[in-house]
């Protein structure tokens, strides 16, 4: 106790000393503890269920023609047929339980209230292999999922059941509208748990075999070309991955031969070979499924090592800081040791005083970790600042406190070794003017001003590549004209709607839309662009052989007219969609560029050739030729696209607006959810924002990375200046006398 209030009293003797030190530590470690919240949420925090190193998730990378649904619970090699999952549940060797799950745009309606949330189709066997339990009434199990169609019951999510319905215990057996159909409320899942796909959070669980319901038509349960399902598992006792891996491919490969490949049509004698070699590839599922695990560990890992190298700055920093300081207390330290005291009680006060400066920087770490986490908040859209919990849990405090202590032994030992040392003579004579200081002492501290100016011009030099990426990436033409244009989504069909409803709403909404002033253009689309998003399916056109080993794959998207004008998409022949393109009128396509260019079509002449999608009759007229743009990714290429007209689909869902205006958009994105109120007050307006603002959101993460490592850049040249400042004071100090 009293060599730390003889610390405190010597760090408080020497305040500018101990405010830089302090302010150094809080920035360097409070950069890394930011970092490393995220780090822990996104790569490294275990699913808050029951042991959850024994789950593995499920893929089946291979063949798999057909048709595949992918989201963000991972990619195409991880979606399964229904059938194949239970064919594996059935046996399940190696396993107490295989889940399967899938997510879904819900809109929740209570009380005459319409929401639009997230839900999550799980299988009967989801909750119980998760080992979760309900905090109210019960989870749906497997007695809720034994029938298409049949089962009407929900689970609520913590979060909803708290802010949407105020906890309210008597929710239970009361009746939730999702997507236009009553459910029945059987349980709230239990805090923290927010399923198992990391950025989706759902606000309701309903049983998988209610897919038909949710989705208005589609029935694709018995169709095993049809690959849309996430599947996990729980390890038997007693097996770990490698056993039951061998054990479940055994029962895989018997599947695939006895069943599934007397279903393969046109497959050629290689392909055949591939899909009967396909095997089920187990990874560890602790942290549950989701492209995010492998889209964000580079950028956070580097970031990662961003700060770790600002910290080692800082840490630097403060050891010449304390050499300087040591520099004037060699007279005091020969004194102690003349009357007695053991070098090893000197070095230990001096690292005391070195481990109380970490702790004041520790704790002042946790002010800069917050202002960091909200300044990322700020960066992120709005949608990805809500699913990540930027706040300081026990766990970043932990850290925190580690990391400070570690610093402090860091920066702290080898000042306490070269202030300690034995020659007493030598000390004592230093502080009589004559020259004091081993070489290699001087030849430390200069390596390490010398190497805090590299890694700090190093960090500029990364700092400036990655700014100059971002500015390449906003500069990319993204074949439109982006400026003034406001997009939202609505979703009839999850009301109730019928095909022939929400076709005459969208009519509706785009005469309304048209007529507002100041507004230039109006048109909709099935898949919104720039959002990641991706239809795609099999083609057929004219002229071009197709085969089954051949790539006829386009990506696909149904249009409302004046798109193109609206966008600002160049037309390179013939003409746009009009509203006399309705169902029953003869089937139209546009093509894009790299469409002609894949198919070997004569450009733009490929306006009247024909094209389909289904089976060898080619039924539908190329009616025009666009210039390429930009499809779901920023970065990514354009590929070959063909448009349909969406008054053509007799199946209609969810859909995008586009509303061009030569006012300043603020003000139609005021007037879009009164427009749609007046339609229909329970249609809730989604992705409600600028065209220009889903451009920066898909190029998000090259923006945070950019930012920050602009900013930790600079954050290290200031640390590096105020090291060099260090080398300074220290060599001043020894020369007091002689100046």
């Amino acid at each position: 106790m009293f060599g730390i209030k003889l610390a405190m009293r010597t760090l408080t003797k020497t305040p500018f000393v101990t405010a830089v030190a302090v302010l150094s530590l809080a920035l360097g470690i409070g950069a890394n503890a930011a970092i490393f919240s995220l780090f822990d949420q996104m790569l490294l925090r275990s699913l808050p269920v029951q042991d959850p190193d024994r789950l593995v998730n499920l893929a089946n990378p291979g063949p798999k023609p057909g048709s595949q649904s992918c989201g963000q619970a991972g990619g195409c090699d991880e979606v399964f047929s229904y059938l194949m999952f239970k064919d594996l549940e059935a046996s399940s060797p190696g396993f107490s339980g295989i889940a399967a799950h899938v997510s879904f745009g819900a809109n929740l309606a209570q009380d005459g209230v319409t929401l639009s949330g997230e839900g999550m189709m799980v299988s009967g066997s989801y909750f119980g292999v998760l080992g979760v339990q309900p905090v109210l009434g019960r989870l749906i199990g497997p007695d809720d999922d034994r029938e298409f169609g049949g089962h009407f019951v929900a689970v609520l999510s913590h979060d909803y059941w708290q802010e949407s319905l105020g906890s309210d215990p008597s929710i239970l057996n009361k009746t939730l509208v999702v997507n236009g159909h009553p459910m029945t409320v059987v349980g709230v899942a239990p805090r923290g748990f927010m399923g198992t796909v990391l950025g989706s959070d759902p606000d309701v669980f309903v049983p998988i075999t209610m897919r038909s319901e949710m989705l208005r038509g589609w029935d694709r349960f018995e169709n095993r070309r049809v690959y849309w399902a996430y599947l996990f598992g729980r390890l038997a006792p007693s097996t770990d991955i490698e056993q039951a891996s061998t054990a479940i491919n055994t029962a895989y490969a018997g599947i695939i031969r006895d069943v599934e490949a007397e279903l393969q049509q046109g497959m050629s004698d290689a392909t055949m070979e591939r899909f009967m070699a396909k095997e089920l590839v187990l990874t560890p599922g602790y942290r549950g499924q989701s492209t995010l695990h492998s889209e964000v560990s580079t950028p956070l890992k580097l970031l990662f090592a961003i700060t770790g190298l600002v910290l080692i700055i800082a840490c630097a920093n403060i050891a010449n800081l304390l050499l300087a300081r040591g520099a004037n207390r060699g007279h005091e330290m020969a004194i102690r040791g003349s009357l007695g005291a053991s070098r090893r009680h000197l070095a230990g006060q001096l690292i005391t005083e070195s481990l109380l400066l970490a702790v004041l920087g520790g704790v002042a770490s946790l002010v800069v970790a917050g202002w960091t986490l909200n300044a990322i908040g700020a960066l992120l859209p709005p949608d990805a600042s809500e699913d990540l919990a930027l706040r300081l849990n026990p766990g970043v405090v932990m850290f925190t406190g580690l990391v400070a202590v570690g610093t402090g032994f860091l920066f702290g030992f080898y000042p306490a070794l070269h202030s300690t040392r034995t020659d007493l003579v030598s000390m004592l004579k230093a502080n009589t003017g004559q020259p004091s200081g081993a070489r290699s002492a001087a030849r430390f501290r200069s390596a390490l001003v010398t190497a805090q100016i590299a890694l700090s011009m190093a960090l500029l030099v990364a700092a400036g590549l990655f700014v100059r990426s971002l500015l390449n990436v906003t500069r990319v033409d993204l074949g439109m004209q982006r400026d003034n244009i406001i997009t939202f989504g609505i979703s009839p069909e999850l009301n109730g709607y019928e095909p022939e409803d929400t076709r005459a709403l969208f009519a509706r909404a785009e005469e309304e839309f048209a007529a507002l002033p100041g507004v230039t253009g109006v048109s909709a689309a099935m898949v919104p662009i720039l959002t990641g998003n991706s239809w795609g399916t099999d083609v057929h056109v004219q002229g071009w052989e197709s085969g089954p080993d051949i790539d006829s794959n386009s990506r696909l998207n149904q249009i409302g007219p004046e798109y193109f004008s609206t966008l600002g998409i160049p037309l390179m022949s013939g003409r746009e969609f009009t509203p006399a393109d309705a169902i029953e009128q003869p089937k139209v396509a546009i093509v894009n560029e790299a469409f002609t260019r894949k198919f070997n079509m004569p450009g733009p002449d490929a306006v009247g050739m024909m094209m389909s999608t289904s089976g060898e009759e080619l039924d539908m007229t190329i009616v025009g030729v666009v210039q390429d743009a930009k499809y779901n990714r920023v970065k990514g290429e354009v590929p070959p696209i063909f448009f349909t007209p969406y008054r053509q689909n007799e199946r209609l869902g969810f859909i995008t607006f586009y509303v061009r205006t030569s006012l300043p958009p603020a003000e139609i994105l005021r007037a879009v959810p009164t427009v749609i109120a007046g339609l229909d007050p329970n249609l809730p307006v989604k992705e409600l924002k600028t065209l220009d603002a889903q451009v920066k959101e898909n190029v998000m993460l090259d923006r945070l990375i950019s930012t920050l490592s602009a900013a930790f850049a600079v954050l290290a040249t200031l640390l590096a200046a105020v090291g060099l400042y260090g080398v300074l004071a220290f060599t001043v100090a020894q020369r007091t006398r002689e100046i």
